[in-house]
């Protein structure tokens, strides 16, 4: 899992993403789930294989508070792509999902046993 945070646009993040393989588009929903809108499977954060993760960061736009997720579902395998407003303008959904995933990957890398 890649953590990424520098100057780079959103654009540009999601090229990056999509030049990778990662072509679908995924979507936050209530209570920390996501939605694959290639196969509209839906489950926790959790569940999906976060694989990369980049910011950008608003230093003088709260709004370009953005958070990209490149994801694999793990239903129909696709990779793709899940941006979430972090901050001050996150939507509660937005806020559920990027702690559940941050939690995940947490729990990877200082495994308790």
């Amino acid at each position: 899992m890649t953590y990424a945070s520098d100057a780079r646009s959103l654009s540009e993040i999601l090229a990056m993403y999509e030049a990778d393989g990662f072509t679908a588009q995924l979507g936050a929903r209530a209570d920390g789930r996501i939605v694959c809108f290639s196969c509209h499977f839906e489950a926790p954060a959790e569940e999906f294989e976060l694989v990369s993760l980049s910011r950008t960061e608003g230093a003088s736009d709260p709004d370009d508070m953005l958070a990209v997720a490149a994801l694999r579902c793990p239903k129909c395998q696709c990779q793709g792509t899940l941006v979430l407003n972090y901050g001050p303008e996150s939507s509660q959904e937005d806020a559920d999902v990027l702690k559940r995933l941050e939690a995940v990957d947490k729990t990877r890398e200082n495994p308790t046993e």
